[in-house]
């Protein structure tokens, strides 16, 4: 349950993190774009969230079988 927890806590800030950043990029254009610009940058930081987590957990799995 906690590790279920963990990544959806991660993966929820890296899509705040991708919507702000897509906003405001978007935001130089017009308030169309800043809109759409959010829902892209949240998707995208959502999938990278996922990633990142995907990868840290791997990596932890590796040093544990290389410290047995």
């Amino acid at each position: 349950m906690r590790k279920r927890l963990t990544t959806a806590t991660k993966r929820a800030k890296y899509a705040a993190i991708g919507a702000a950043v897509g906003a405001a990029i978007g935001g130089l254009l017009s308030r169309n774009a800043a809109s759409t610009g959010g829902g892209v940058g949240a998707l995208v930081g959502a999938t990278l969230g996922e990633k990142r987590t995907e990868a840290t957990e791997l990596v932890e799995k590796v040093r544990d079988a290389d410290a047995n």
